[in-house]
């Protein structure tokens, strides 16, 4: 391990040394016992610096209920490329904070001639991979995990009266923009429970076509003021962790540690599985409310991401 790789206050320097560093401090850490304190009290800081952040739109029911929403007369509600490609557009990383720090209700173009603070704040639960080495070209769908460290669970709060005028035909910009919480550690893929993946139709093309196919079965919630108001299961998402990082490399874009990966919102088509308000179909966040996601994948913890929401800055 080459010397000052935890010294760094983000572990971008350990992500960059890839597996093999990466499974060599695992097996250390198990024959060690090191001092533990408490959470409580603790502050918790961002876990890495985030280079680049994409995210995905990778549930079929977010997906399928979204495009009923907001185009009521389309055949098909699902956009054209949905279930060709891992669908994403690119964030803003230097937004990106951790859990526990407040978010401010963003102002925007509503409509016509209306700029004023948004009145349809929502929450999204997402699950993001984090990216280690860089790729000198296309990574192979079945080397992705050579790539991606582990995950954070993700809140991309969403501006929805901004997304609804702004986002034909290049998709969300302010809307999404202002922030993106994530939870204060990264949780590596080898100590989550992975499924087989679902069945896709039409299949895949050859690049985004693994041999092993998987999911990451994570139980994830959401409350809202206290109360749950959503459970659901990150197994449900289409497109996998794996397919996302074939597909954004795919022309040559290239990634590098501290790259952050969101899934999009997790739902389900059951009530009460929804990963946003939106899909609900009744009321927003209010200013003052608390939005905590959790999350959890067998026996191991994926910890917490929590907000509270702020009034708009005064004109």
């Amino acid at each position: 391990m080459p010397a000052g790789t935890f010294d760094a206050p983000s572990l971008n320097a350990f992500l960059a040394l890839g597996r093999p560093a990466w499974d060599a401090v695992a097996r250390r850490l198990e024959r060690l016992d090191p001092p533990r304190l408490p959470l409580a009290g603790q502050r918790p800081v961002l876990p890495f610096t985030v280079r680049d952040y994409v995210d995905c739109y990778s549930s079929l029911a977010h997906a399928t209920t979204v495009g009923r929403l907001f185009r009521p007369d389309a055949a098909d509600p699902l956009p054209a490329a949905w279930r060709h490609l891992p669908i994403g557009y690119h964030g803003r990383a230097g937004t990106v904070v951790v859990s526990g720090t407040d978010v401010r209700r963003p102002c925007g173009i509503r409509a016509p001639g209306d700029f004023g603070p948004e009145r349809m704040l929502d929450f999204e639960l997402e699950l993001g991979v984090v990216c280690g080495p860089g790729n000198a070209g296309p990574v192979p769908v079945d080397r992705a995990r050579d790539h991606l460290f582990g995950v954070v669970l993700v809140n991309d709060w969403s501006a929805r009266e901004l997304q609804r005028f702004e986002y034909q035909p290049l998709g969300p910009f302010l809307a999404k923009s202002f922030a993106t919480s994530i939870s204060p550690w990264v949780v590596p893929l080898d100590r989550l429970t992975l499924v087989a993946g679902p069945a896709q139709d039409p299949p895949p093309l050859p690049h985004l076509a693994a041999a092993e196919p998987f999911a990451v079965d994570a139980e994830l919630a959401v409350e809202l003021n206290g109360e749950v108001v959503t459970r659901t299961n990150a197994r449900e998402l289409y497109w996998s962790a794996a397919q996302q990082l074939a597909h954004v490399t795919s022309n040559g874009a290239k990634i590098g540690p501290g790259d952050l990966i969101a899934s999009g919102t997790i739902s389900g088509f059951e009530p009460g599985t929804q990963g946003c308000l939106l899909e609900r179909g009744r009321g927003f966040l209010e200013d003052g409310d608390v939005v905590v996601m959790r999350g959890r994948s067998g026996s191991t913890d994926l910890g917490e991401v929590r907000g509270t929401v702020l009034p708009a800055r005064a004109a």
